[in-house]
């Protein structure tokens, strides 16, 4: 090991000694940038890459305030608080004991960012948003820039002043970074290569310092973005594969009796360096008889089976199966002992293969661009990519994930959910295809059947030769389609999906403007846009823009509307999801039909306890969609879930942004007056819809300003209201595959795919609490996360 990645090593392998304790001797760099209101800039970790953070530690005045900017830090005393340890302070905090550096205050002139925009950094408009910002820090009595000084030799930070609480600005104050060997800028509110206000500050402030950093070259984030063959059986009279009768009982009991551990002993998950070329079945006695029938001899099913693995392919692999001679139930190789996943007797894969599979996945690169890659290296064909696919949905059908879909720091009911969805879609299909809706179906769904028959139609997969031949095909239809709630979240295994309704309803139904639609059509190729206008009567003669033009004019008819939404949105699919703020997955809705409101409140309904605040960007439109449907007992009240009556005065001074709506209970559980309908959490039986602030502008009624986050000061400046836009990000990464899938594979895998990114995510967290609230001396006694979200105790040694 080399001596500069000891550090990085023993944050990564030993990460109960990443974080030592503070002493006075060993400490995180710190430097007051506001001394009146103490706030700080520390330096996050004692490793690289160096960045600081804010926090601030006021003890002194009328209010004291003690607050750490990181999210982890903030999870880190949540966690403490829970586990009885009210005294934890961050090591962020503590470093301050042994902070006595004071940042340069700078007056930043009006004359240099005149002679910027004279030599057109940027322009006069930028000029005016710093002079404003400027002014805005003066009447606070605030730093409205300020140099970090953090001993990087090729970056430079600058703390921003920033006057409205969000997520990326807790403290009032934003950090910009500037490499300047790549002569890029970094900001938090914002993608790398967009600008923004802080940017603009920061620029100023080094112009004002260090003009020579300022080459006649333009700044990157001024660039615009552009953006089966069957097996060889020798059977002997057997028939194999099974058909009809047989081949159900056979995949019923692979789908209960094999089934593999969700976490893998770490020695199956290794490589091997040899594997056995005969691959018997373990059974001896037939399981369905009763007595104890002993089963017929080994019968080869074909000696041409190959172990696909990183390492190269292994061939002239013998499989076999055996059969009940009473019953003729068969039995084949399905053992994981051996670190084999056995698809179809003739595809077999390693173990160390499906997690790399799996990780790959996660990094949002297809199944077969890693075959691809192998194959390439190997110099050796290997087996069709959709069957290697199969094989590796296989895998993860038999695999016992439990699908908690829960995080250890909100628990089972959150009481605060940011919903979103992905309309590009996620599989395509025609409204021919659908099945009709029987007369007796009310929009429920056994949540458990539906994935059950979506996982046994995966494990079918490997005795099938294609789709076509698997009875176990399951069909997107209105009546068995079921979203996914984790078993501990919702009300029972009857959840809802009342699409039907949706569909019988046309577009009034739906959340899709004429903008958005119009949207929709700017995405579609040139030939597409052709024949939906030969469809709709119009002239399908010219260029792009003049085809969607005629068919924007046309869309004014009610009729036309309809035939235009539903050939472009009706039966495209397209990905609802709900999570917590933490950026865990808690429901996912797969719809068949484009996005609505509906798709929400099918899920908030299915919930054992409704969340206390749900932010999404239609707020209006879910809430009259859900009481309407629950008109007896309101979800979402008071105020048809607003903060605040909408009265002409709150209406007024949320505008003027002297509204503030405090909602305690979100920090603290409310202790008096508690109802029996109360949130678990909170103890509160308040339900309300929030909206972001780039999502604001969806509402003409201006009483919905009543629903804007940073009203309540409890989630200004603590909620990521973008979280779920983040994770559709990059989600949107995997489309150019599960597009592609049919869509029943589709659902399964994406269900796959959010199960491990939640799992991940919450390792994330457990290490992250384990590094950063037991301190040197200490040692975990245990961690229980069993209860909806984690205790922990310590044991001082």
């Amino acid at each position: 090991m080399r001596k500069k990645n000891i550090r990085k090593h023993i944050y990564r392998k030993h990460p109960d000694r990443a974080v030592g304790d503070i002493t006075a001797h060993s400490y995180l760099d710190a430097v007051c940038i506001d001394e009146e209101n103490g706030i700080y800039a520390v330096r996050k970790s004692f490793l690289e890459p160096l960045v600081p953070l804010h926090v601030q530690k006021k003890t002194w005045g009328k209010e004291h305030q003690i607050k750490c900017d990181s999210n982890e830090c903030i999870q880190a005393c949540n966690f403490a608080v829970r586990s009885g340890m009210r005294t934890f302070q961050c090591h962020h905090v503590r470093s301050l004991d042994y902070c006595s550096a004071n940042a340069i205050q700078t007056v930043l002139q009006e004359e240099k960012i005149n002679e910027m925009v004279k030599n057109m950094w940027f322009g006069e408009q930028e000029k005016q948003q710093c002079l404003q910002l400027q002014s805005q820090a003066a009447t606070a009595h605030v730093p409205a820039s300020v140099n970090v000084s953090m001993k990087s030799e090729h970056k430079l930070f600058i703390s921003v002043y920033e006057p409205s609480l969000s997520y990326c600005s807790r403290l009032g104050r934003v950090m910009v970074a500037y490499d300047k060997r790549m002569n890029t800028w970094h900001c938090p509110c914002t993608k790398p290569r967009l600008s923004c206000i802080h940017k603009y500050m920061a620029k100023w402030h080094l112009f004002e310092t260090q003009m020579h950093l300022f080459k006649k070259e333009q700044s990157t984030e001024m660039i615009s973005e552009t953006i089966k063959q069957e097996p060889l059986a020798e059977n002997m009279g057997i028939t194999y594969p099974p058909e009809n009768d047989q081949l159900r009982r056979m995949v019923s009991y692979i789908h209960s009796s094999k089934r593999y551990p969700a976490v893998l002993p770490d020695i199956l998950s290794v490589q091997n360096e040899e594997y056995p070329v005969q691959l018997l079945p373990l059974e001896t006695l037939c399981s369905t008889c009763p007595g104890d029938i002993v089963l017929g001899p080994p019968v080869l099913i074909t000696s041409q089976a190959q172990i696909v693995s990183l390492t190269g392919v292994q061939k002239g692999v013998h499989t076999y199966c055996k059969q009940c001679s009473k019953c003729g139930m068969l039995y084949r190789y399905q053992e994981y002992q051996d670190g084999l996943h056995n698809f179809d007797d003739g595809v077999i894969l390693t173990l160390h293969l499906c997690i790399f599979l799996r990780n790959s996945l996660q990094a949002h690169t297809a199944v077969s661009r890693v075959f691809d890659a192998l194959e390439e290296t190997f110099k050796t064909p290997l087996p069709s990519r959709d069957r290697l696919l199969d094989a590796y949905l296989h895998f993860e059908a038999l695999t016992a994930h439990e699908y908690k879909y829960s995080c250890v720091n909100c628990g089972y009911f959150p009481s605060v959910v940011v919903m979103d969805r992905h309309e590009k879609g996620l599989f395509s299909m025609p409204f021919s295809d659908i099945e009709p809706v029987p007369e007796d179906f009310t929009g429920e769904v056994n949540s458990k059947d539906f994935w059950d028959c979506v996982s046994v139609e995966m494990i079918a997969r490997g005795l099938t030769s294609s789709d076509r031949n698997n009875p176990f095909t399951v069909h997107p239809s209105y009546h068995f389609w079921a979203p996914w709630i984790g078993q501990d979240t919702r009300r029972s295994d009857k959840v809802l999906n009342t699409e039907f309704l949706k569909a019988q309803g046309g577009a009034d139904d739906i959340n899709v403007t004429e903008d958005r639609l119009t949207s929709q059509l700017m995405n579609l190729k040139v030939d597409a846009l052709r024949m939906l206008c030969e469809e709709c009567g119009v002239d399908f003669n010219g260029s792009k823009i003049d085809l969607i033009l005629r068919l924007r004019t046309k869309m004014q008819n009610k009729q036309d509307y309809n035939k235009v939404f539903e050939m472009i949105c009706g039966a495209s699919g397209g990905l609802a999801a709900i999570m917590c703020p933490c950026g865990i997955v808690y429901s996912l809705k797969f719809n068949i039909g484009a996005e609505s409101p509906r798709d929400f409140a099918d899920m908030l309904l299915a919930w054992k306890h409704l969340p206390n605040v749900s932010v999404y960007d239609s707020a209006q439109g879910l809430v009259n969609h859900t009481n309407g449907r629950e008109p007896g007992n309101l979800p979402f009240q008071p105020h048809e879930g607003r903060l605040a009556p909408p009265t002409p005065e709150n209406v007024q001074a949320a505008k003027d942004g002297t509204l503030k709506i405090h909602l305690p209970w979100i920090l603290e559980p409310n202790t008096e007056n508690v109802e029996d309908d109360s949130h678990p959490c909170t103890k509160s039986s308040q339900h309300y819809v929030l909206c972001d602030k780039p999502d604001e502008g969806n509402s003409k009624d201006e009483k919905d300003i009543l629903r804007r986050i940073d009203l309540v000061p409890e989630l200004a400046g603590h909620l990521n209201s973008k979280v779920a836009k983040q994770f559709f990000a990059e989600m949107m990464k995997n489309d150019y595959f599960l597009n592609k899938m049919s869509p029943s594979a589709c659902v399964f895998l994406v269900r796959n795919i959010v199960h491990h990114h939640n799992e991940k995510k919450e390792r994330q967290s457990i290490e992250k609490i384990k590094r950063n609230v037991w301190n040197v001396g200490s040692s975990p006694d245990s961690v229980d996360n069993s209860d909806s979200w984690v205790i922990i105790t310590r044991v001082i040694e």
